[in-house]
């Protein structure tokens, strides 16, 4: 077992070398433009929940994730050569939605804004139609 911050240390490794084996490693077209925001071990550092993104969205999640699961073997021999642990973790993947919910809250505060604004303006023809009155 290894400590919390041993843990996280390992987990951000593991994070910036899959980067890297994605972008100047992988041949696989159906990983280009896919994107590591993050990973996770457990204290045995038996499993690593690997979290992953891309420009196409959710609605291409599964496609990245089943190409991901046939480069599994490839990914952690290539990442047992780049990051010295005594196993190497078995790789779990996930769609990480987070890039799609912040899209989602700006554009809900985009649109209170503009309510705002536009009820802004609104009061203050109203106020000018009043003041043109006396």
């Amino acid at each position: 077992m290894v400590s919390k911050t041993r843990a996280t240390r390992i987990a951000e490794r593991i994070r910036d070398e899959l980067s890297t084996i994605l972008i100047m490693k992988s041949t696989d077209p159906r990983l280009s433009g896919l994107s590591v925001t993050d990973v996770t071990v457990d204290r045995e550092l038996a499993y690593a929940e690997v979290y992953v993104c891309a420009l196409g969205g959710a609605q291409l999640a599964e496609g990245y994730l089943s190409a991901l699961e046939h480069a599994q073997g490839f990914l952690r021999s290539e990442l047992a050569r780049r990051v010295e642990l005594r196993a190497s973790p078995r790789l779990r993947f996930h769609w990480d939605p987070t890039f799609e919910k912040a899209e989602v809250i700006e554009k809900l505060i985009s649109t209170i804004h503009q309510d705002e604004a536009e009820q802004t303006g609104k009061s203050q023809t109203d106020s000018g139609d009043a003041d043109g009155s006396r």
